[in-house]
């Protein structure tokens, strides 16, 4: 059982934290390994005491606002020298959906100008001609306009289809939150009276798929360590992995024991993660 205590602390007895190392680390981003500018208490130590015992280390997030390069010069930067290729953010596997699906398709990006160029950089074409549009990608956006959800509006009525690359309610920043995906997609759906078809970042399979063939390893030698339980952890546990929820961001004990969502080991931060 997981207790809150006198002052707010958590006993360490409550905690389940692993009692062996497993092959591969995938580390969610924000609210697990930093936040804002600086990385979270016992992260920088522990993901290099990893790294020196000859364990995987990959990273893992939702936010599309940022390329792989960027989040990994950033890790860097925080003094955890990390290659783009250890990054998998949900705009490469928003690319790898549409070009299964809808190869060279003309798309409506409800999303940012980084986004936008990866989409456009992996031979897509961006419209705002509703009737030549074939799907409306909804995604974390600080420049929603009403103009932009016109444009959705006209181009799903017209035949697009409709996708998005997370659903995170708020992504967390320092002293708060800011809102995600998951408000678009809601303005989206209200407004066309339609139902997003697939959401490809955590906890989709199309996201825990991309990071397995990275790694090439079993799920059962993986470990998913996030601090949702709704996008990272159940990621995790439907691919068949391990599933760690630190207590470092989104989600705290409350939050915990309303859950469905069980995860497989729960740490105070990251530091837990050392058996």
């Amino acid at each position: 059982m997981i207790e809150l205590v006198e002052g707010g602390e958590t006993r360490s007895t409550d905690l389940r934290r692993p009692e062996r190392l497993f092959e591969a680390y995938i580390f969610d981003l924000d609210g697990t390994c930093y936040l804002g500018e600086a990385l979270l208490p016992t992260a920088g130590e522990t993901i290099s005491h990893l790294r020196a015992l000859g364990k995987r280390t990959v990273f893992l997030s939702n936010n599309p606002s940022s390329t792989r390069e960027a989040y990994a010069q950033r890790l860097t930067q925080l003094g955890l020298p990390t290659p783009a290729a250890d990054v998998v953010n949900s705009s490469l596997v928003m690319v790898d959906f549409l070009n299964r699906r809808m190869p060279g398709a003309r798309l409506f990006v409800v999303g940012e100008a980084s986004l936008c160029r990866e989409l456009e950089s992996a031979g897509f074409t961006l419209s705002e001609r509703a009737g030549e549009i074939d799907a409306v990608i909804a995604s974390f956006d600080r420049t929603f306009t009403y103009h932009k959800l016109q444009v959705a509006f006209d181009a799903i009525r017209a035949g697009a289809h409709f996708f998005a690359t997370n659903a995170d309610r708020y992504c967390p920043v320092p002293g708060g939150g800011q809102p995600d995906a998951a408000a678009m997609i809601a303005a989206i759906e209200a407004a066309t009276n339609t139902t997003v078809e697939a959401v490809v970042g955590k906890p989709s399979r199309y996201m825990a798929e991309a990071i397995l063939n990275l790694l090439k390893l079993p799920p059962d030698r993986c470990i998913m360590i996030g601090d949702r339980l709704e996008t990272d952890v159940l990621m995790g546990l439907n691919a068949g992995m391990a599933g760690a929820l630190t207590l470092t961001g989104a989600t705290d004990l409350a939050a915990l024991a309303r859950s469905d969502v069980r995860p497989t080991y729960v740490l105070r931060n990251l530091a837990d993660l050392i058996p």
